[in-house]
């Protein structure tokens, strides 16, 4: 049995509820949907839908994958609903949003790994949400270069992707996922289309190196990434990989200045930074 480390003090978060986070929660409950900041236990929940900001998770709630970091259930997914789309598109009108991050589970068990739902979330919160921003935290798609082309195409402001962790813990944490191909899928993405910001994340604390650190971040920054994004792994469950450390605050903040000396645009780095953790900012 993994037992869960105690946290520091500044791994701690005081919930405090905004304006907007019972709005959000109506909305998510009246509609059937899902998001990550529910499924992925995130930390900042109560501080992002107090700022009426949240990551809506498409294709259900199950994962086809069982990455050993993440609370994301995983078995037989969900039947898709096809009015999810709409749903969506519709919530973030009436919550009146200026930027949305979209997410979704692993669809490994669908011919197109479910590129409509997420080519039609797209087009209709574009349709419904003319001004609005969107980030699109997409899976590898198995490196499928005619299904990333296909959300390419709709222009998204921001498209991420998480490497998550260094290369010699990837098999062990990630399982189905591959360092390489993750890397590949950002790339493509740039080269493919210039003019859409690219972004990755990596989580700190699972056994991994300063040296492994900064060699990961060098191979993100050769994939043409813009921004990205580094926070402090927190166990889900004792089931899952355990935490080996606790980064501390002085530590993150010696990263960001190092990858902003590296040339990323925008570096998100601290002990509860999660992807989509200040997303509105990434797109100025």
């Amino acid at each position: 049995m993994n037992l869960i480390k105690k946290k520091p003090d500044w791994i701690r978060v005081k919930f405090s509820i905004g304006k907007n986070y019972q709005k959000i929660k109506n909305l998510i409950f009246l509609h059937k949907l899902n998001t990550i900041c529910q499924s992925g236990n995130c930390p900042n929940i109560g501080e992002c839908w107090g700022k009426g900001v949240a990551t809506f998770m498409i294709l259900g709630s199950i994962c086809t994958r069982s990455c050993k970091f993440c609370g994301v259930k995983t078995g037989k997914p969900d039947n898709i609903d096809w009015k999810e789309p709409e749903k969506i598109a519709k919530s973030i009108k009436i919550l009146n949003l200026n930027h949305v991050v979209i997410t979704s589970v692993n669809r490994d068990d669908l011919k197109d790994m479910g590129t409509y739902i997420w080519e039609q979330t797209i087009i209709k919160i574009k349709e419904l949400n003319p001004k609005i921003t969107i980030e699109t935290l997409i899976p590898d798609f198995r490196g499928n270069k005619k299904i990333i082309d296909r959300i390419i195409k709709l222009n998204p402001e921001i498209i991420s992707h998480n490497v998550e962790t260094v290369y010699r813990l990837t098999k062990e944490v990630r399982i189905q996922a591959k360092y390489d191909r993750s890397l590949f899928v950002l790339k493509y993405i740039k080269e493919e289309n210039t003019k859409i910001r690219t972004k990755t994340g990596i989580m700190l604390g699972l056994g991994e190196t300063k040296e492994e650190v900064l060699e990961t971040m060098q191979d993100i920054k050769h994939s043409k990434v813009d921004i990205l994004t580094i926070g402090q792994y927190l166990q889900p469950s004792r089931k899952h990989f355990p935490v080996r450390f606790f980064v501390s605050p002085k530590e993150f903040l010696e990263y960001e200045k190092i990858g902003l000396k590296m040339g990323f645009k925008y570096v998100e780095s601290g002990p509860l930074v999660r992807s989509s953790y200040h997303a509105e900012k990434h797109v100025l």
